[in-house]
């Protein structure tokens, strides 16, 4: 059992489904609390029960000032910059549309994978890449079609793509956290702290008000967020960075719509059509390019 959750297509399917599902939650995570608390309130909580399992653990909790430096860098982009921007991108975008832009961080990954690491792109990626996106383009193209620039809209795709770029950006300093072989449980722990506290100082210098929302439906999606969407799920995609590569661990992200799209049928009465029950197949073929059969059974060393 043990050694099923801990593999690679574990950990795949997991990812894919509970950040697919984030998107929904994070609905109910707007309206009253400013975006910086929200992502401060996540970040914190899923840091100290990382903390808490690692002194349970009795896990060494003791780092370089190197390796502190990269914990902060990870946090600064990947817990706060990037949610900060999604949160405010979904103010003004439908949550389809966000998670649709986002996917977009699969062809900023390899970019930026090329740049700063010089890693050869293949052409399967490239292909999977393509057919993916052209499925969730394809499934969501009545929003495309209707995006106007003449409303905020504008204002949230700008928002959206700087959460990506942070997103990537915070993509490459795990990829080079792997040089100091940083342990991913310890690793997020400080990072996820160092990122909740950057985001509480974003909102305390803008002069935002710390409140909290206690409606029920705002603590209940911020313990899914944090339990859920930050500890296991960050958890799970950080080591499939390390064991498959940031171009296909990456690919997780191609899927957040179709899974977004699953959960809109239940709760919010989506209407299915052949664009996109033909985009999920798309998005199928793709990932059969992108994750192929000797990664998914690779062991991590």
């Amino acid at each position: 059992m043990i050694k099923l959750f801990n593999s690679t297509l574990f950990l795949y399917i997991f990812t894919v489904l509970v950040w697919g599902s984030t998107w929904f939650t994070i609905e109910y995570q707007l309206g009253v609390v400013p975006h910086e608390y929200s992502s401060f309130y996540r970040f914190i909580s899923a840091s100290l029960i990382l903390f808490a399992y690692c002194f349970y653990r009795k896990l060494n909790l003791k780092f370089s000032l190197k390796h502190h430096f990269w914990m902060l860098l990870l946090g600064l982009t990947l817990f706060s910059f990037n949610y900060i921007m999604v949160y405010e991108a979904q103010e003004h975008l439908t949550s389809a549309m966000a998670s649709v832009i986002f996917s977009a961080i699969l062809i900023v990954n390899i970019f930026n994978s090329w740049l700063f690491f010089r890693t050869p792109i293949s052409k399967e990626v490239i292909i999977g890449a393509i057919i993916g996106l052209t499925g969730i383009v394809l499934i969501f193209w009545k929003d495309i079609g209707d995006f106007s620039f003449e409303n905020k809209a504008l204002y949230g795709l700008v928002i959206s793509l700087l959460g990506v770029l942070a997103a990537s950006i915070g993509n490459m300093v795990s990829v080079q956290t792997q040089k100091y072989q940083l342990p991913v449980m310890q690793m997020n722990a400080y990072a996820m702290g160092y990122g909740a506290l950057l985001s509480l100082l974003i909102g305390l210098v803008q002069g935002k008000a710390l409140i909290y929302d206690t409606a029920t439906s705002y603590s209940i999606s911020m313990i899914y967020l944090s339990l859920f969407g930050s500890v296991l799920a960050f958890g799970a995609y950080l080591t499939l960075l390390r064991r498959i590569g940031i171009h296909k661990a990456t690919y997780v992200v191609v899927m957040f719509p179709a899974v977004a799209l699953l959960i809109s049928t239940f709760f919010e009465d989506f209407v299915w059509t052949w664009p996109i029950a033909i985009g999920i197949i798309l998005i199928g073929i793709g990932n059969l390019f992108v994750v192929n059969r000797k990664d998914l059974s690779k062991k991590e060393s």
